[in-house]
């Protein structure tokens, strides 16, 4: 009797009559229909990024430079310790989703809850560390000089060795700013908020510190920004148009901006990915506790949001090694 039921069970969720291809079900075959059109997305977007970074290999952001910040440890240089801990935590939640399927095909309702939480708790923190560390991006931590050709001009202290930001020796000017309107100086230019630091006071304090130097985005050949002298410097500095401060898809501090552009667009992609399994999952669990699935017979619909889950954990390793590490 208990043989013939779960023979049924199988057949009523595979729904498509006859034999089941690969002995899976419907929705299973059509999830992985959907994790490969989505991997060939993903390789594209990977793809396009190796070939822009290879293109401008001299000049692309050391990610060790980039992400070093980690929450309430602010001024420390932790270089990609924050990232490191994001992709444990969903990693960790790989695993937790495979226990909740274990515990499905056990129809163990309350193990099926109880680590469907625990996946749900660890996208959910994937999630929100992401949103921080655009926060960081975005608003930026040194600042940096525009020159005409559009390079990047880092600022560099050659009595301390070290980067410093723009804040420490910008010349406060205390004059008052109007935001620029579009019918004022350059047609159809407006500005959207009053700049935190403006180029005269960069160049200010930048005139009346000789220590100061910049580093230009090229890397030399052992991969590190190549520092200018001071006298270099002020050549290069003589050519400066604008303040920039943090990244966005037009510019951006750390350097090439293709790289902050492909940050947004792959990271984003890829968040949204995860941010949709936090609400798939979330859906899931309370049918669960609703009872739904112990009514059904099977725990198939947890199968196949966890084939989804571990699929965006894999694309994640991808990113995070193609992005980050090399």
């Amino acid at each position: 009797m208990q043989a013939s039921t779960i023979t049924k069970t199988k057949q009523n969720s595979w729904g498509g009559g006859g034999a089941k291809p690969l002995d899976a079900g419907y929705g299973k075959l059509m999830m992985w229909f959907f994790i490969v059109s989505d991997a060939l997305t993903f390789s594209g977007f990977l793809v396009s990024y190796g070939f822009s970074r290879f293109k401008n290999i001299d000049s692309w952001p050391i990610a060790d430079e980039v992400f070093t910040h980690f929450p309430f440890l602010h001024g420390i240089d932790a270089p990609m310790y924050y990232v490191a801990l994001m992709t444990f935590v969903l990693i960790f939640s790989s695993v937790t989703m495979v226990l909740a399927v274990d515990a499905g095909h056990n129809n163990d309702k309350n193990r099926v809850a109880f680590y469907m939480l625990l996946t749900i708790i660890g996208g959910a923190i994937f999630v929100g560390s992401q949103a921080w560390e655009w926060k960081n991006f975005i608003k930026g931590e040194y600042g940096a000089v525009e020159i005409q050709n559009g390079e990047i001009l880092q600022f560099y202290n050659l009595e301390e060795s070290k980067r410093i930001p723009i804040d420490e020796f910008a010349y406060s000017s205390q004059q008052d700013r109007v935001t620029h309107d579009d019918n004022v100086g350059i047609w159809y230019e407006s500005e959207y908020k009053l700049p935190e630091i403006t180029l005269d006071e960069v160049m200010t304090g930048f005139n009346n510190d000789l220590a100061l130097t910049v580093r230009l985005e090229a890397l030399d050949d052992r991969g590190q920004k190549i520092i200018l002298s001071r006298e270099e410097a002020e050549i290069k500095m003589s050519s400066a148009t604008r303040v920039v401060k943090g990244a966005n898809l037009i510019r951006n501090e750390y350097g090439n901006p293709l790289f902050a552009d492909f940050f947004f667009f792959i990271t984003g992609f890829h968040g949204f990915h995860v941010f949709s399994g936090v609400v798939i999952n979330i859906i899931i669990f309370i049918n669960v506790l609703l009872g739904t699935y112990e009514k059904r017979g099977h725990y198939d619909m947890v199968e196949k949001v966890g084939l989804y889950w571990h699929f965006v954990d894999l694309v994640w390793v991808f990113v995070f090694t193609f992005f980050y590490l090399v």
